[in-house]
């Protein structure tokens, strides 16, 4: 008899639930076709989007993050209002519930990888430097080749490429070389002391002024800057185009070839370092008389 009512209990209430189920049917019904039709508007409104985002940006990486997150936002006003029309309100509050508890979670966990995300988003944005350009982090000096939102690549100029992220390039200072296309060239030289010093400094002007690439409206500037061991020593500097890394060492290069022509041919001399030999002669001792003492000394221990 027990087994009976259970059998009836349980028929009741299979009953109940199909009952349930086909009333649900047309609710189920509007809701896939509801769903749907937001499925196909986000697959336009994405498309809708890189059209605008290829007008306003040229950032691809940027361009697909909001081209997802706008078809992203769309798919979810479509379930939204599906789960409305099924009655489901109540289980989708629990589901962004839970999912906001698992999200936090995820962000203490990978706050890291975050923090690299976002900065990417921001640099994106920004521009602060762009695929192409020259740019100086640390001891990473190359060219830019990729930029992703997560990281950044750096291909040195020894032909290294470096992975950085881009939470380091958003919050610590760099130099862009790109984006101030010219530098100053310093160039050290030192001259014999019994040289005219305004020959000299006339002589250098009118050398490195001759040089190709000059930035105009620059003007070449020369400092004596001390008395050297050997020589009166003196720095000139000039600007000079940065197209690219070797555009400073180039003008460096010729600029010494020139100096170097231009004192030979007015007889300017550029001196060899001076050092002094000590034998350890003291007193007035000559050096022949101290070379004898060393000799007999060596000749003493050996016997």
């Amino acid at each position: 008899m027990q087994l009976n009512k259970a059998v009836n209990l349980l028929m009741k209430e299979l009953e109940t639930w199909l009952e349930m189920a086909v009333k649900a049917i047309p609710n189920l019904v509007l809701a896939l076709l509801v769903f749907s039709i937001f499925w196909f508007l986000a697959r336009y409104v994405r498309l809708g989007t890189r059209k605008l985002m290829n007008r306003v940006n040229s950032n691809k990486a940027v361009d697909g993050l909001i081209e997802n997150f706008t078809s992203f936002l769309v798919m979810c006003l479509g379930l939204f209002l599906a789960l409305g029309i099924l009655n489901l309100d109540k289980t989708l509050t629990s589901l962004l519930a839970g999912a906001g508890v698992i999200g936090l979670a995820l962000g203490f966990a990978f706050q890291e990888i975050a923090s690299n995300f976002v900065s990417g988003v921001f640099i994106a944005f920004r521009q602060p430097y762009q695929i192409g350009d020259i740019i100086k982090i640390d001891d990473f000096f190359g060219e830019v080749t990729s930029i992703d939102l997560r990281t950044t690549s750096i291909t040195t100029f020894d032909g290294l490429e470096a992975v950085l992220p881009n939470k380091k390039l958003f919050t610590e200072s760099f130099i862009n070389y790109t984006s101030t296309p010219v530098i100053r060239v310093e160039l050290g030289v030192g001259v014999s002391y019994g040289e005219d010093l305004d020959r000299v400094e006339q002589i250098t002007l009118d050398t490195i002024k001759s040089l190709d690439g000059l930035v105009p409206g620059k003007d070449v500037q020369f400092f004596y800057d001390e008395f050297g061991g050997s020589s009166i020593n003196f720095i000139t500097r000039f600007w000079v185009g940065f197209p690219d890394n070797g555009a400073m060492l180039k003008a460096k290069h010729e600029a010494i070839k020139r100096i170097k022509k231009a004192f030979d041919e007015n007889d300017i001399s550029i001196p060899f370092p001076i050092r002094t030999l000590d034998f350890g002669i003291k007193g007035g001792e000559n050096l022949k008389h101290s070379l004898e003492n060393v000799f007999s000394q060596d000749k003493e221990l050996s016997n």
